[in-house]
């Protein structure tokens, strides 16, 4: 078995071995995987902190020894704060880009991160045990406008759960990656009454699976990413766009997660 950390800002991770296949999900900077499978240009995946697996190309992976892996995968890392900043290196040539949600490895005194024998400049970074609710819908709402991108993970392109998902980690908090799978975890409520800013809603389509999740917020209004992450009213049948003045999102169930 083969590790390895995501080196650059944004890596795609494809369905299929091919730069024509769909792109399921992102890498960002700092997170680490097992390499599961492999081809002449490519690897398939599984990271370490939802074990969502997919295909990238091996030019976009730096491999590591299994201990640090282990070490890496079972550390709380710094997570980048800003929606987009820069990691500054003394080399010109070693300036980076990362996005909000990014992990952090290496962060010494609170001002360097080490990586691949370079050291940058530390960008602003949160290091939280914990956070409430409160502070969830805060990051949240810094998502707001982020264009809709299926399987993206970043301010630039983001699709529901990897909105979800982001939020979250925002406060210390490890979720799964598709809504599907994140509506099997949390304690269901029975009324929208019940539930507080900082909740999950999830909606069904005709066969009953679940397609779609947003973070609810006061006065029964939910932000979920749809076209672009964006404010809708939300009542026992779902989301409703007053600009459409229709409901376009099904709800099936509210859950508590923390």
């Amino acid at each position: 078995m083969e590790y390895g950390i995501c080196p650059l800002s944004i890596v795609p991770m494809r369905a299929e071995p091919s730069d024509l296949s769909e792109m399921v999900n992102q890498m960002l900077f700092g997170e680490v995987f097992k390499i599961v499978d492999q081809r002449k240009k490519w690897y398939r995946i599984r990271l370490a902190h939802d074990d969502y697996e997919g295909w990238i190309d091996r030019k976009q992976a730096h491999l590591i020894k299994k201990e640090e892996y282990v070490e890496l995968s079972k550390a709380k890392l710094p997570v980048s704060a800003a929606p987009v900043d820069m990691l500054q290196s003394p080399n010109p040539t070693g300036h980076l880009t990362i996005v909000q949600g990014s992990y952090l490895p290496g962060l010494h005194s609170g001002d360097k991160v080490a990586f691949d024998n370079v050291t940058f400049e530390a960008p602003e970074v949160i290091l939280k045990e914990s956070g409430t609710k409160a502070d969830l819908v805060e990051w949240a709402y810094s998502y707001l406008n982020a264009p809709y991108l299926w399987g993206g993970r970043s301010p630039m392109g983001i699709d529901c759960s990897g909105f979800t998902q982001l939020v979250y980690r925002m406060i210390g908090e490890a979720i799964p990656r598709d809504a599907s799978d994140q509506a099997k975890i949390g304690d269901a409520l029975s009324f929208i009454e019940e539930a507080e800013p900082g909740d999950l809603a999830f909606f069904d389509n005709n066969e009953g699976s679940i397609i779609h999740v947003g973070i609810l917020l006061e006065d029964n209004y939910i932000i979920h990413a749809s076209g672009k992450v964006r404010l809708d009213r939300l009542d026992q049948s779902g989301i409703y766009n007053a600009e459409e003045r229709t409901h376009t999102h099904r709800l099936r169930v509210i859950k508590s997660l923390l």
